[in-house]
């Protein structure tokens, strides 16, 4: 574990900002997709639209609802960002500690994991 890093203000706002404006875009967009549909009534009318071809439909659902499901977790992901930004936990790895580089912040400043982790996390999950 290493010694957590400082994030001075200016880099805290910025980084704060992103992840709102993050969170704003994909509220809009999952809102759009699933008009405002629950997930569950959102992969029924996928089902239930018009087509004569059932499999191409079944294919069509499993596509959208993991088009979905990446875009609740990315919420959740900045949910918990925002939330360790508050509690200044933000930065540092959840899975080992150590410090997240202020690069890899600036382009996901969702990312709650070093890359090490994040890469086996990836392998554990895919």
């Amino acid at each position: 574990m290493t010694t957590t890093q400082k994030l001075d203000l200016p880099r805290r706002a910025a980084l704060r900002t992103a992840l709102l404006q993050r969170q704003e875009t994909l509220l809009a967009s999952m809102h759009l997709h699933t008009q405002g549909a629950s997930r569950v009534q959102h992969a029924r009318d996928v089902l239930d639209q018009s087509s004569d071809d059932a499999p191409a439909r079944a294919a069509d659902r499993e596509i959208d609802l993991a088009f979905t499901d990446h875009e609740r977790q990315e919420l959740a992901d900045i949910g918990l960002a925002l939330q360790r930004l508050d509690h200044d936990a933000y930065g540092v790895c959840i899975d080992c500690g150590a410090d997240i580089p202020l690069a890899r912040l600036e382009v996901r400043p969702q990312a709650l994991r070093c890359l090490a982790c994040e890469q086996v996390a990836e392998g554990a999950n895919g």
